[in-house]
C-alpha cells in the first residue's frame, strides 16, 4: 500500500460569503451536519486512515527575505494509504466536506517525492 497525503481545501472567498450571508444558527446546523458525516466518512475509511490529522490555522510564509503573514485555502489535512492514487483520489468523491461551495480535495502521492 502507497501512503497518500490529502489537503482540504476552502477558498478564503467561499469561507467570507458564508460568514456574511449565513446566520449564527444556521452556520451552526451547517457546521454540525458536515462534521457528523465526516465522522461517519471516517469510520468507514478508518481500514485506508493512516493518520487522522487535523486542522490547519493561520500561516507564516518563510523566504530569503524573511517571515511574513500568508493566507491559503488549506483547512485540514490526513494521510491515507491506497493500492493506487487513482484510488485514494476515489476515496474522497462525495467526501462531506465537497458540500462546501467552492472547496476541494488535493490527494498527493507521498510514497514518490519530488514527482
Amino acid at each position: 500500500m502507497k501512503k497518500f497525503f490529502v489537503l482540504f481545501c476552502i477558498p478564503k472567498e467561499a469561507i467570507q460569503q458564508w460568514m456574511a450571508t449565513v446566520d449564527e444558527a444556521t452556520r451552526k446546523e451547517q457546521s454540525d451536519k458536515i462534521m457528523n458525516e465526516w465522522k461517519e466518512w471516517m469510520e468507514a475509511h478508518k481500514d485506508s486512515v493512516v493518520d487522522a490529522g487535523g486542522p490547519l490555522g493561520k500561516t507564516k510564509r518563510v523566504t530569503a527575505e524573511g517571515v511574513s503573514d500568508s493566507v491559503n485555502d488549506l483547512n485540514y489535512y490526513l494521510t491515507v494509504q491506497a493500492e493506487s492514487h487513482e484510488a485514494a483520489a476515489e476515496m474522497f468523491v462525495g467526501h462531506p466536506h465537497l458540500q462546501i461551495p467552492t472547496s476541494y480535495v488535493e490527494v498527493i502521492d507521498s510514497s514518490r517525492p519530488g514527482m
